[in-house]
């Protein structure tokens, strides 16, 4: 499935729609180059859940846990792994495989931990349809 969003409005309101439809367990996974809109995804996806406290990527802390919402918020920003066995020293799989939600930040890096029940959402840029224009890909390997 693809979305064409044309502003960081229309596509953190993809997020907040995978939020509010988002059950226990779900995995989203969401890459693509810097600047492309992961974070604005993430942070929609947080308030589709109900969270209102800011939320920024955990670049340097890799994890931010958030518990206000419907259900658990775990947002990852796995792009200072360096080796994917660093995600055993975080116990990823307690995220990975609890009932909250997850979010994961630049999962290529760590692909061969990603659950085969995730969705993947991969986001490019255009810049000649726009300097907000977001092509967002959405796949799944259930």
């Amino acid at each position: 499935m693809v979305i064409e969003t044309n502003s960081d409005k229309d596509t953190f309101e993809f997020g907040r729609e995978l939020g509010e439809k988002a059950e226990p367990g779900a995995i989203f996974c969401l890459d693509g180059d810097l600047g492309t809109g992961k974070t604005v995804i993430a942070k929609g996806i947080a308030a589709g859940l109900g969270v209102t406290e800011p939320v920024s990527s955990p670049t340097f802390t890799v994890i931010k846990e958030y518990y206000e919402g419907r259900l658990p918020f775990y947002h990852f920003d796995v792009y200072r792994i360096e080796d994917p066995l660093e995600m055993d020293e975080i116990g990823y799989e307690d995220y990975f495989f609890g009932n909250g939600v997850t979010v994961i930040e630049w999962s290529d890096l760590i692909s061969e931990l990603i659950p085969k029940n995730a969705v993947r959402i991969r986001l490019s840029k255009d810049t000649e349809k726009g300097f907000d224009y977001r092509r967002i890909d959405i796949s799944s390997q259930k």
